[in-house]
């Protein structure tokens, strides 16, 4: 990465880090606070159904990058928002369904856990406006949101429980303010500058002969050519004029510059897994239709554009009404694919949080809650090398670097926030009381943990870029070894921890082979066939 591409990513880091880890230290603050005020023999209740309220936003966090990466390939924000209510709906549903059955397995009371789960509908709204503010890569608001939700889930919530209150009223506290942050984020959102969108398909007049490509964008006569530079660096697309690089339109040829770098990109991309697998190549023709359904969103777009491969666009005028439904609801199908990315990572970084309950004894489980703390911080603190470097890895042309520059930051991280726990550990009694004082020596091996599973979301993350979320499989095998190795074996904190950390150690190190390995087959982009006029 050139040193004038490194500075905004490295301030845009800056910025998303101070916002999630806002959030992140009021969640820790939470948890301290919860176990010194529930003592051990109340906080494995708490504990366990903050885990499975992780496990709920799933979806949300699904939404997230399948909003961010629709809306980088050109997606309308005004679609990708229906989206977000109709993931709320389901979320909404199925906790309705999980409160009876997760009450049974975890023997907690009904009041609490349906206050967990309460929450989840609100945080698949939170999530779509951010998914919003990172695909348009608006970072600054993006840290406000991120540390606004945080804390608005907290704040009530330890109000409540300093008040005297129990888990549940704790964890009903926390859901309205989540509702709160959702309110919040869709106003810091709101309505952005219309920009460039990919279309599948478009409703051409007979009469009218196809603008070119230059006219499709700006309205100038002159034709948009692509240099290999500008296609996969930070070029800019000449349109004939002069612009303050600080102005809205500036910005505005800006994001129209990278969604037709994407769309390109991904073109010459479908081209050459064509070529190798026999089929035929691009002609002309296909790149000329390609130029044309590039439009302006607020033009009329096909309702399925989360779903391009989707034959309902064929068929939309012969029953507008059923096919308008239908395709509402295929555009979730993307989002269940990332899901269960995120499912699998969620499931194994907190299946040891609800497997404690049922093989350790209530204080020993409490304890064990206590020291997942330090694997949370060193799970979350990099979340930021993520959110921006993600519309980075949704681009073909920059999906490459961008992946090895993740994976390589996150290890980095990592290391510093093991070391950080084993220098910190003798502090932890001060701030959670003597009672958890057996559990410090192992608190660098949480965090150890926790770096572990940082760099495997990394992973992940850059497979839901590309779609390529079958990758997932691997994930959800370390899963089921974790689960059955703890219930057969582990009967004490030491057991379950180091258990956890090397299934996680060995799911990871697959997982990122396999991501490495698949990003060095990828053919380079040297050059970009270049939209002809």
């Amino acid at each position: 990465m050139s040193a004038a591409r490194r500075f905004p990513v490295v301030a845009d880091l800056t910025l998303v880090t101070t916002g999630a880890m806002t959030a992140n230290v009021a969640g820790y603050l939470l948890q301290l606070l919860a176990g010194r005020w529930l003592g051990v023999t109340g906080y494995s209740e708490f504990a366990s159904l903050l885990a499975v309220q992780l496990l709920c936003a799933v979806p949300a966090m699904a939404l997230q990058n399948v909003v961010a990466r629709e809306l980088v390939r050109g997606a309308g924000v005004t679609a990708l928002r229906a989206l977000r209510w109709r993931c709320a709906v389901i979320v909404a549903l199925v906790a309705v369904i999980a409160v009876p059955v997760v009450t049974f397995a975890l023997h907690v009371g009904v009041a609490a856990c349906a206050a967990a789960l309460g929450a989840a509908p609100a945080l698949v709204l939170v999530s779509g406006e951010q998914g919003v503010l990172q695909g348009s890569k608006r970072f600054r608001a993006l840290a406000v949101v991120l540390g606004v939700a945080g804390v608005a889930r907290v704040l009530p919530a330890l109000v409540v429980l300093a008040l005297g209150g129990g888990a549940a009223m704790a964890l009903l506290a926390a859901a309205v303010g989540i509702a709160a942050s959702a309110f919040f984020a869709r106003r810091v959102a709101g309505s952005p500058r219309p920009r460039a969108r990919v279309a599948t398909t478009s409703t051409k007049d007979p009469n009218r002969p196809d603008p070119k490509p230059a006219d499709a964008l700006t309205g100038s006569d002159e034709p948009i050519r692509l240099t290999a530079d500008q296609a996969g660096g930070a070029g800019t697309i000449p349109m004939g004029r002069t612009e303050d690089p600080t102005s809205p339109d500036a910005d505005q040829a800006r994001l129209t510059a990278e969604s037709t770098r994407s769309v390109t990109a991904s073109a010459a991309e479908r081209a050459r897994d064509s070529a190798r697998a026999g089929g035929p190549v691009a002609t002309p023709a296909a790149s000329n239709e390609l130029a044309g359904s590039i439009e302006l969103a607020g033009s009329p777009t096909p309702d399925n554009a989360l779903d391009p491969a989707s034959s309902n666009a064929r068929t939309a005028q012969s029953s507008p009404s059923s096919s308008r439904s239908g395709r509402s609801w295929a555009g979730v199908l993307p989002v269940l694919r990332a899901a269960q990315v995120q499912a699998a990572l969620m499931a194994l970084s907190s299946a040891d949080l609800i497997v404690v309950r049922m093989v350790l004894d209530e204080v020993s489980a409490s304890r064990y809650a206590l020291g997942t703390i330090a694997a949370k911080i060193a799970f979350w603190l990099p979340q930021a090398v993520g959110v921006v470097l993600y519309p980075r890895m949704a681009q073909p042309a920059q999906s490459t670097g961008a992946i090895r520059s993740a994976l390589a930051v996150l290890s980095g991280v990592g290391v510093v926030g093991v070391l950080g726990a084993a220098l910190a550990a003798p502090l932890a009694p001060l701030f959670a009381g003597h009672d958890y004082a057996p559990i410090q020596n192992l608190l660098w091996l949480f965090a150890f943990q926790g770096a572990i599973l940082a760099v495997l979301q990394g992973a992940l993350l850059s497979a839901i870029a590309v779609d390529r979320t079958a990758l997932a499989a691997v994930t959800w095998a370390g899963l089921g070894v974790e689960a059955v190795s703890m219930i057969a074996f582990a009967r004490s904190v030491p057991t379950l921890i180091g258990t956890a950390t090397a299934v996680a150690a060995v799911t990871t190190a697959v997982v990122a082979t396999i991501v490495l390995r698949t990003a060095d087959r990828a053919d380079p982009l040297d050059s970009v066939v270049p939209v002809r006029s």
